[in-house]
């Protein structure tokens, strides 16, 4: 009996429908189902410049609908309103209305992103202040327990389009002469939902290159779709819901040891979940002919929090640099005004993230850290201390500490409210019990081991890395068909779904 003999195809268009419960990601079922029929097609237009970007924009809303449900219209009117904004700052000379025609972008865009995750924050946060001088009542329900949607990726693509217009008035690019090549560029399905933030001027030259998969391009991408896969769905995942979930639901009922440990979980969690996205996507943007730079460059082996930046999401935060950080003036006012900018960045870096304080404080942390380094560092500087390279002792010192501060910051970033950052923090200060350690090492031993997997993994080298790439690329054909297919069902084994499965396997 062949694979398609067992698929329930009267199940097909319950399965196709938006579930806001399980929306589509790269390591779901139903993805992979669908680009067992994308992929041939694609393939066959891939000489056919029009016909291959109008499939792949269709495909591209149809991956955003199944994220997003009815929520699709934004992204089309976003794309549309940029579109139309672009050719007119394209056509026009006049200074003024070039920029009238740029504030109208970001006013709209940003209006609408902050309707949808900051609406609901400062309503609440305008009631507390007004229930702290007895105008008003405290909100009824907090924030973090309220049951309302937000758009998958709308922080994402609303950034992709203003660094458009921005560019289009800054005269780095020029306008696109056709809605669809926009609209391509604006729903591309590997990027959309999760990032990496494409930039308009890396990505547009290479939507009317015709797609070719020369051998060492397809073995880069099978093997960042494995290491992706892995991130993602094997350790990430697990982590999350083995230890992570488990103690900041209520961390007061675990010892400090336990949340300690929780709090490093959580950073190797959210590693994995945005490197192995960003893998996916990039590996997915390869196989159809297009290259993003790299997202995440082994974060946690930064000596210093700028360095830090500098390798972690480094798609925003060259976007924050670039379109806001410079914009407020960057160094070029002065010290002082130096490290507000640095501040005001990572704040609203923090605010972009989630319509919390919680997010705020992380935001804060960051800001306050990269303004002390950079004081720091002039400091030195001055004192003629400053060496070009730190001698090995100090280097690890120095990743010992950021990555802690990393750490500390992660609890308000990972937290359900602040409330529960706070029990983390006091358990861990006032309830540490290392007596429990090996207790602890006994009850934990499969997170713990893949824990320990992890960070061995993102420890080692680049050159490590690469050398997968390598071995990869360097298998036989049949081998790397296999080496994947390997990887799916491993995944497949270790996720499980109560749901009745589509086909044989559960998706």
């Amino acid at each position: 009996m062949s694979l398609f003999d067992t698929i329930d195809w009267g199940r097909l268009p319950d399965i196709l429908r938006f579930d806001r419960e399980s929306p589509m990601i790269f390591s779901s079922g139903l993805f992979l189902f669908c680009a067992l029929f994308f992929l041939p097609i694609y393939m066959l237009l891939r000489r056919t410049t029009t016909l291959r970007i109008i499939y792949v924009a269709l495909f591209s809303l149809f991956f955003y609908y199944e994220s997003s449900g009815e929520y699709v219209l934004i992204l089309l009117f976003a794309a549309t309103l940029d579109y139309c904004i672009g050719r007119a700052m394209g056509r026009s000379e006049d200074p003024r209305q070039r920029k009238r025609l740029l504030l109208a972008s970001i006013c709209v865009n940003l209006g609408m992103l902050s309707y949808f995750k900051y609406f609901y924050f400062l309503l609440d946060l305008g009631q507390t202040l007004l229930s702290a001088v007895g105008i008003a009542t405290p909100p009824a329900v907090p924030l973090e327990a309220r049951d309302y949607f937000i758009p998958a990726g709308i922080s994402f693509y609303t950034f992709q389009t203003l660094s458009y217009t921005v560019d289009i008035y800054r005269r780095e690019i020029t306008p696109l002469k056709r809605w669809i090549d926009y609209l391509f560029y604006l729903s591309f399905f590997p990027q959309l939902v999760a990032g990496p933030i494409v930039r308009a001027k890396d990505f547009i030259p290479q939507i009317y290159r015709r797609p070719q998969l020369l051998k060492a391009e397809y073995g880069e991408a099978l093997a960042l779709l494995i290491s992706g896969l892995i991130k993602k769905a094997i350790i990430g995942d697990f982590i999350g819901a083995n230890l992570v979930d488990l103690i900041f639901a209520e961390p007061t009922r675990f010892t400090g040891i336990e949340n300690l440990f929780a709090v490093y979980g959580y950073a190797m969690q959210i590693y994995c979940d945005f490197s192995g996205y960003s893998d996916m996507a990039i590996g997915i943007a390869l196989l159809l002919g297009f290259r993003f730079n790299i997202n995440f460059d082994s974060p946690y082996q930064s000596g210093n929090i700028t360095e830090f930046w500098r390798r972690w999401h480094i798609s925003l935060s060259t976007w924050l640099r670039d379109y806001l950080y410079i914009p407020l003036g960057g160094n070029r006012k002065g010290k002082l005004r130096t490290y507000l900018h640095l501040f005001l960045t990572m704040l609203l870096g923090g605010l972009w993230h989630g319509a919390a304080i919680r997010f705020v404080l992380w935001g804060a942390i960051h800001g306050v850290a990269l303004a002390l380094h950079k004081l720091y560092m002039q400091l030195f500087g001055y004192l003629g201390l400053r060496k070009s390279e730190p001698y090995r002792w100090q280097r690890f010192l120095g990743q010992v500490i950021t990555f802690h501060l990393v750490c500390f910051a992660w609890i308000f970033f990972r937290a359900d409210s602040m409330e529960t950052a706070l029990a983390v923090i006091t358990q861990i200060k006032e309830h540490f019990t290392p007596e429990v350690f090996l207790q602890f090492v006994v009850g934990y031993k499969n997170v713990l081991t893949l824990l320990l997997v992890g960070y061995l993994l993102h420890f080692t080298s680049r050159k490590q890395e690469l050398s997968f790439r390598s071995w990869v690329t360097n298998l036989p054909f049949l081998a790397q068909v296999f080496l994947f297919i390997g990887v799916i069902f491993l995944l497949i084994q270790i996720r499980s779904a109560d749901a009745q499965p589509f086909i044989y396997f559960n998706f």
